[in-house]
């Protein structure tokens, strides 16, 4: 079923955005390519949406949520986890099963369509040192069978060498000999370091090279910072929370009141890992 103008900021971890001009959660894979075989919209994927955020204005054209898609299971000797699921369950799933590797994607929220999208690492790990394959989609509804070969792929960045096509599925080969390190010390770590369980897209800036974006904020003497309903994380310096109904114009000026003043102190231009729309 397509709803319409449905608020976005329902579907954001940031807890702002404006209207959907379509949106569309696909049971299932066919579902999905059915739909896209006749939509003629400007099409966007988005699973937990904790990196995104779409502007007041809302967007006009079609939003796919990847929520239905969330098939997880084992294909020979590797794990096949589409879009939808979580990096927990992942995680979760691949630790049951004796595969060490994903323990860091315990501690990242979001689904797997958005971290094959941008890379999504954490404590020294990143995701796409684990692909083995991954499905796509394109705007006709189109599969296709995709390697890391096929993409461009660096820190918090993945372009792909045949333009635009989404990733609905993953194959992984989490073949370490043993765990990096256990996953509850790794969410014991997010949870004293971060602010969890507010609305947040968790880190906004990428780091830069040999730097922190959250050691150059801090020195700012940023945090606490605000701008509206939105506020620079006491906790962490590198986390926007949406403390006050903020809206998607108040996060945005503080991003830029954050790069700003970054680039004032340190000469150093901060750039975004949250997505805007």
């Amino acid at each position: 079923m397509i709803l319409t103008d449905e608020p976005m900021a329902k579907h954001c971890s940031l807890r702002a955005g404006g209207l959907a001009n379509e949106f569309f959660a696909p049971a299932d894979i066919d579902q999905l390519s059915s739909h896209l075989k006749t939509n003629k919209k400007t099409v966007i994927f988005i699973g937990l949406g904790s990196n995104l955020l779409i502007r007041d204005n809302g967007f006009d054209g079609l939003i796919v949520h990847t929520k239905h898609l969330k098939n997880l299971g084992f294909d020979r000797d590797s794990i096949t986890a589409e879009a939808g699921t979580t990096l927990a369950k992942l995680s979760r799933f691949a630790g049951a099963n004796n595969k060490h590797g994903a323990e860091f994607l315990s501690a990242i929220p979001g689904s797997v369509g958005g971290a094959l999208a941008m890379n999504a690492g954490a404590f020294g790990s990143e995701i796409w040192q684990y692909v083995a394959s991954v499905k796509t989609i394109d705007n006709n509804g189109n599969i296709q069978q995709r390697s890391a070969d096929d993409f461009a792929i660096a820190y918090r960045s993945v372009k792909a060498k045949y333009g635009d096509e989404f990733f609905v599925s993953a194959e992984f080969d989490f073949n370490h000999p043993e765990k990096n390190i256990e996953a509850r010390d790794l969410l014991d770590k997010r949870n004293a370091s971060q602010p969890i369980g507010l609305p947040s897209c968790g880190s906004v800036f990428k780091n830069p090279d040999n730097n922190f974006a959250a050691k150059l904020i801090e020195t700012c003497n940023l945090k606490g910072f605000c701008v509206g309903g939105a506020c620079i994380s006491e906790k962490h310096a590198n986390f926007i929370i949406n403390q006050n109904s903020a809206t998607a114009k108040d996060i945005e000026e503080l991003i830029k009141h954050i790069q700003t003043t970054v680039a004032d102190a340190h000469g150093i231009a901060l750039e975004t890992e949250l997505v805007i729309i």
